[in-house]
């Protein structure tokens, strides 16, 4: 990329507001967000979902951003004043929390457009040129300067990220055809039967839920949408279906600029899908390379000491063999194996750990045996404890998933913490 289209870029990041939708609840992760929204749950060791989406927007040079809250938010504002208080508001940079708070209805937010909507009068003060719409609960590493660009160049008023994704999981996401320079002239939101790329029956264009918007533009149609009272006041279901006959709407397909391939996008909305993502960074190289100097991702950075292992006796061995172990953690003569512990977990002596997600501040017990676990935030593990060797007895205890993940929550254990984590 020429030194002109990076000056070409800044201007344009700089021009824009980037919006956070960060207020579902994401029921498909079941009780992992009976307190908390789905952005704010933990993923990767030491982050929480909204992280990537944000380190996005730093890494992109977008320094304006408003992150939408609604369900549950508390756990999700904490972290957010906690980690992400480092920009410099004199500089006309920030990141803002915008809860809804009834501005313009006497509603909350009733759609993902009327989120947006709620907030035009904060937008207008921000005065942007564009305006990216981001979800908030997606785990990706995306340059969204490259997408600005592409919007600007092809006289867009309206540009829509799409991912690949196999036609039997198509039904989960809004649904794009193509013609064959990128304008989109056909969108489904969640059809029951998905449409198939042309000459490719096993594969489907998915909204990736990032938009960007002539500033103008979207508060023209969000107005006319909210207006509508047969609309749901969401993006997918109505703005974009309404827009695209008569203005010009474009797909960006989220490529690699290099190789040209499709890079790591995980939608972590189910128990299995958020185990798996987890799962998957143990690997020797992973997809998604948390340990890219050059695309940091960033968060709150907890002061913890170094993790620890005490005892080497043949019956009482503190290991971790093929497994990601968090800041904080203290593994007290018992074995973990391809398991990825967040910060701060307590593993007591005699245990067996595998092939599991312990999320931070847990402690396990003496004697446990955790197999193919997801274990939420804050449990204490009861000594003596086997879990993912019987299902019939977890079905009974927690939550058992269709790939046999089992989910272990506080309140499952009868550990009522009942605050916002």
């Amino acid at each position: 990329m020429g030194s002109n289209s990076a000056r070409h870029i800044t201007r344009l990041t700089r021009d824009t507001l980037a919006l956070i939708l960060a207020g579902g609840r994401g029921s498909r992760l079941k009780h992992l967000t009976l307190w908390r929204a789905k952005p704010a749950v933990p993923f990767g060791g030491k982050f929480r979902i909204i992280d990537f989406p944000l380190s996005n927007c730093m890494n992109s040079g977008i320094r304006r951003v408003g992150i939408l809250t609604q369900y549950k938010a508390h756990s999700l504002i904490k972290h957010i004043q906690r980690g992400w208080g480092f920009l410099r508001g004199e500089l006309g940079e920030f990141v803002e929390l915008l809860p809804a708070q009834q501005r313009i209805e006497t509603s909350w937010y009733t759609g993902t457009a009327d989120a947006v909507y709620q907030n035009l009068d904060i937008i207008r003060n921000h005065d942007p040129s564009y305006v990216l719409v981001l979800a908030g609960d997606h785990v990706y590493k995306m340059d969204y300067g490259a997408m600005l660009l592409r919007h600007v160049d092809s006289g867009a008023d309206a540009t829509v990220a799409c991912v690949e994704v196999p036609v039997e999981r198509a039904d989960e996401f809004g649904v794009m055809a193509v013609d064959e320079h990128d304008g989109v002239v056909g969108f489904q939101e969640k059809p029951k039967n998905p449409q198939a790329l042309p000459g490719r029956p096993d594969t489907a264009l998915a909204s990736m839920g990032i938009y960007v918007f002539n500033t103008k533009f979207l508060y023209e149609q969000l107005i006319r949408d909210a207006a509508m009272s047969s609309s749901a006041h969401d993006f997918g279901k109505d703005i974009i279906p309404s827009i695209m006959k008569s203005y010009r709407v474009m797909a960006y397909p989220f490529r690699d600029m290099v190789t040209g391939k499709q890079p790591y996008w995980r939608d972590v909305g189910t128990v299995d899908a958020l185990w798996e993502a987890n799962i998957e960074l143990i690997g020797i190289t992973p997809e998604l390379n948390l340990y890219d100097e050059e695309w940091p991702i960033w968060t709150y950075q907890e002061q913890l000491p170094p993790a620890k292992f005490v005892f080497d006796n043949d019956d009482r061995r503190g290991m971790a063999v093929d497994s990601m172990v968090s800041g904080g953690c203290l593994i007290s003569g018992s074995t973990i194996r391809h398991s990825l512990l967040f910060s701060n977990v307590k593993v007591r002596s005699y245990c067996e750990i595998s092939d599991s997600v312990i999320m931070p501040d847990v402690v396990v017990n003496r004697h446990c045996r955790l197999r193919r676990a997801l274990i939420d935030k804050g449990c204490q593990i009861p000594e003596g404890m086997v879990i993912g060797e019987n299902f019939e007895e977890d079905a009974r205890r927690f939550y058992v998933t269709q790939q046999g993940v089992v989910l272990v929550t506080p309140e499952m254990l009868g550990q009522e913490l009942h605050h916002a984590r």
